[in-house]
């Protein structure tokens, strides 16, 4: 199947072809891109096509005539449910309770939310009569929690420990441990054995183990960032460059196996989407790499629910530097000190736009599939991949 370019690539090379200069011809780019000639005639087509050069449907015409039918199917199933409805609460001899019907409208292929919402029911409950009851062990940890509250309550100086003893004298017993995990996440602290950071900040708590770290026989945390093949260990980062429209965020993911940056994505704002953008387009150019380790940082980006999920929606393992540890990302690292070398110091940038057209074709041209790199021994990230993937077919 051919590749399906993530939509921020595709915008980049199409900016690249604006801006060209002349004598570079678009076949020139293509190939400077690793995409096919007529993908690219096929994306300025309906570039056209959007900007009103050619005729044919925009994006927005066809997007809105899916959203016409889309609403047209929302009808048709409101009308079944409420259709369905009258029928069931007419029957004398059934109970009048909407949640068997919700169910039934399920299995016929009706969205369990647009039932909910039509008939004026709340979601949670119908899924807490849906599921199982609350199972042995929630209830025991409620039992804990009420007696550790209570204790904390009665003196709100007494530590965990002290909780934990207080529980134990009302029934509730449990090791230390547990009483501790239930007072952090219920910040149930000592009111004089809390302590605080020299600046009143800590860094963001860990949401995955450190997986590329290790011990040495001096007991020295250390770091190793290797891959005996491709899509088995991507590294991330974020890094801020300044243009005379303010800064400019870009977060980048390169593969550990062959240095190549994998997706990428560059926006105006540090946010959260901006670490998801980049992870999904790196995994529309990759393909199928499910149980693929992604290191990071700490920064609230890597730690958001939306990166959380995305890493599990495409079965990714997250891994996480520590604090204060050499080497945190020093793979990483290294390549935005590249970039910071060979683009961002080369000039001031007037605009996010020129800013981000050089950055993009530093990468894909030059860092890509110019920059030979000693560890590759003297080859470029493009063409060490393309020689490792020709030996492991010939060896499979």
């Amino acid at each position: 199947m051919p590749t399906a370019y993530p939509k921020e690539f595709r915008d980049d090379v199409l900016r690249v072809v604006a801006a060209r200069e002349p004598g570079v011809t678009i076949k020139m780019i293509a190939k400077d891109f690793g995409i096919h000639v007529g993908t690219l005639d096929k994306w300025l087509r309906e570039e056209r096509v959007e900007s009103g050069e050619k005729p044919g449907a925009t994006k927005a015409e066809v997007a809105e005539l899916r959203e016409l039918r889309k609403r047209n199917r929302l009808l048709e199933q409101e009308n079944e449910v409420l259709r369905r409805a009258a029928t069931y609460l007419s029957q004398a001899n059934l109970p009048k309770r909407l949640y068997p019907l919700v169910r039934e409208l399920a299995v016929d292929g009706i969205s369990i939310s647009v039932s909910l919402r039509v008939l004026k029911l709340s979601r949670a409950p119908y899924y807490r009569w849906l599921k199982q009851p609350v199972s042995d062990t929630e209830w025991r940890e409620a039992y804990w929690a009420n007696a550790l509250y209570d204790a904390h309550k009665d003196d709100s100086q007494f530590g965990y420990r002290l909780l934990a003893d207080e529980a134990e004298d009302a029934g509730q017993d449990m090791c230390d441990r547990t009483a501790w995990k239930i007072c952090s996440e219920n910040q149930w602290w000592s009111t004089f054995g809390k302590k605080k950071g020299r600046n009143g900040k800590k860094p963001g708590p860990p949401v995955h183990d450190d997986l590329c770290a290790y011990e040495d026989k001096h007991g020295v945390i250390r770091h190793q960032f290797t891959a005996t093949g491709p899509n088995e260990l991507w590294l991330t980062d974020i890094s801020e460059h300044w243009t005379k429209e303010g800064k400019l965020y870009l977060c980048a993911i390169k593969d550990a196996f062959s240095n190549r940056v994998v997706g990428y994505s560059i926006e105006s704002r540090m946010t959260a989407s901006l670490a998801v953008n980049a992870l999904e387009n790196a995994v529309r150019m990759r393909g199928n790499v499910a149980g693929c380790k992604v290191h990071s940082d700490r920064g609230s980006q890597f730690r958001s629910r939306k990166f959380l999920r995305a890493l599990a929606r495409h079965g990714l393992v997250g891994s996480m530097g520590r604090v204060g540890a050499a080497g945190n990302n020093a793979a990483m690292e290294s390549f935005f000190a590249l970039l910071q070398k060979n683009v961002l110091n080369q000039q001031v940038w007037d605009s996010h736009e020129q800013l981000r057209i050089a950055i993009v074709w530093w990468i894909e041209r030059t860092y890509h599939r110019r920059r030979r790199q000693a560890r590759l021994g003297k080859l470029t990230p493009i063409d060490f991949e393309t020689i490792m993937n020709q030996q492991a077919t010939k060896a499979a």
